[in-house]
């Protein structure tokens, strides 16, 4: 993706969150001068200080709830006089929520005039905001290079809709792929590279897979009309700018904004659980070098973030040199290289604890896709080309594939779900998959080695 499609599609993901909380900001700063006539009426000094600090905090987060809920930071999507509305419907109920607050506070019903007066003020707040937010939206935001790819003549309806709405979308170039008309792959391939971001529309399901394969594997920003199987599987659509819904593609693996949180996090949690953890890293090295003399840490070449090649580190769970003979394999069921030592840090995946120390160096993070080794992506990448894709993201210690997968599944099944992880990407589904880990220790299947007669395709 280019440099500015890579802004500006940040900017489209940013903005609505910026100018949602510095809107709440603005609000709360008038109930708090509004709230002074309140504090006369109670006639209660509690709330001069932290008590008024704590009821203005209440306020900020119940306004920034309704207001997201009922869609009223969509600058982008909804018409001015859409946001405006949604605003102001969102103002009355946070305005009135907090007025039943106020009477509780007071054991009894208090006057609602200053509300009433607080939520005047707040309407002229959110016109004017909704306006100066739309500006710079359209200003910063906009789609103003699209490609549009169609397969039917009704699908090219979906232009005259967007050219409606020149101020956000301007599609410059149509590429038909109907049968009267046809267009080779690379031609349409080509079109694709000279825009900033590509939209899909009723296209055939195997040109729509290698369309959006070739989309994703360039970090180009896709937009996709769904087919009534795709609403069906999905149960939502992500944009409705227009009657016609959206699907808006992650192609891009991890925001900016996204990559600073999950690396501060990494960083954190990481020295945080060495500290802790030193002494059982103490005691598993003196086992490792008294059982066999050998050397206490495994260093192997992986791969992660575009490809880049690191040394992961690991506790030495087989003998020394075991793949001189073998080569890079897989470890099997009963594998005579693990070591006795080897096979109970195994049993435990104690053995993947040094990797803290890659996470600490910023080679890996905590959730991602397991890396896998040059060697064998290379392998995999012949048979299934979008293996290549795991990497749009840092390797992690542990990932979709470790907690919904077995050691066993397949390679393609768990490219299916390292790109279901890199497509939903939050930090909450990150802290969902940490809390989900210690289950994995439980579970026999997830350490077991690859059974002889299993291949991965």
């Amino acid at each position: 993706m280019g440099k500015s499609a890579l802004k500006s599609n940040t900017a489209r993901t940013l903005f609505p969150r910026i100018a949602g909380l510095l809107e709440v900001l603005l609000l709360t700063v008038v109930y708090y001068i509004i709230w002074d006539q309140y504090r006369v009426i109670l006639q209660d000094g509690m709330f001069l200080f932290r008590g008024k600090v704590i009821l203005m905090g209440v306020y900020a987060v119940i306004a920034y709830v309704v207001f997201k809920v009922c869609d009223s930071f969509d600058f982008g999507s909804l018409k001015l006089l859409d946001v405006t509305v949604s605003q102001w419907i969102s103002v009355l109920l946070v305005n009135f929520i907090t007025w039943l607050q106020i009477c509780l506070i007071a054991n009894g019903v208090i006057s609602a005039m200053p509300m009433v007066r607080l939520t005047l003020i707040d309407f002229v707040i959110c016109f004017l905001w909704s306006l100066f937010a739309k500006k710079l939206y359209r200003k910063f935001c906009g789609i103003k290079d699209a490609l549009l790819i169609y397969g039917t003549d009704s699908a090219l309806e979906l232009k005259d809709k967007m050219d409606h709405r020149s101020e956000l979308y301007q599609v410059t170039e149509a590429v038909s792929t109907l049968a009267s008309s046809p267009v080779s792959l690379s031609e349409i391939f080509r079109a694709v590279d000279r825009h900033g971001a590509v939209i899909i529309n009723d296209v055939t399901a195997e040109l729509r897979n290698d369309i959006l394969k070739y989309c994703f594997g360039g970090g180009k920003v896709t937009y996709m009309v769904p087919k009534i199987t795709d609403i069906l599987m999905k149960g939502t659509s992500d944009i409705s700018s227009f009657d016609t819904p959206l699907v808006k593609m992650r192609n891009e693996g991890l925001l900016p904004h996204e990559a600073f949180i999950k690396r501060a996090a990494d960083l954190l949690l990481s020295a945080m659980t060495l500290l802790i953890l030193s002494p059982l890293f103490l005691v598993i090295s003196l086992a490792i070098k008294l059982s066999d003399g050998g050397p206490v840490f495994y260093r192997q070449k992986r791969l992660t973030l575009n490809g880049r090649e690191f040394d992961i580190l690991k506790f030495r769970s087989m003998v020394p040199n075991a793949e001189q003979v073998t080569g890079a394999v897989m470890a099997e069921e009963d594998d005579p290289r693990i070591t006795k030592v080897g096979r109970v840090l195994r049993a435990c995946r104690l053995d993947e604890l040094p990797q803290l120390i890659n996470i600490f160096l910023g080679d890996m993070s905590i959730v991602g896709p397991r890396p896998e080794r040059p060697e064998l992506v290379a392998e995999y990448v012949k048979n299934t080309p979008e293996f290549a894709f795991r990497t749009k993201v840092k390797g992690g210690l542990t990932g979709y594939a470790q907690v919904y997968g077995r050691y066993k599944t397949g390679t393609y099944d768990k490219l299916r779900l390292d790109l279901i992880y890199i497509e939903n990407y939050s930090l909450l589904l990150d802290i969902k998959l940490m809390l989900m880990t210690p289950q994995i220790l439980f579970r026999k299947e997830s350490s077991e080695g690859v059974d002889r007669k299993e291949t991965h395709s």
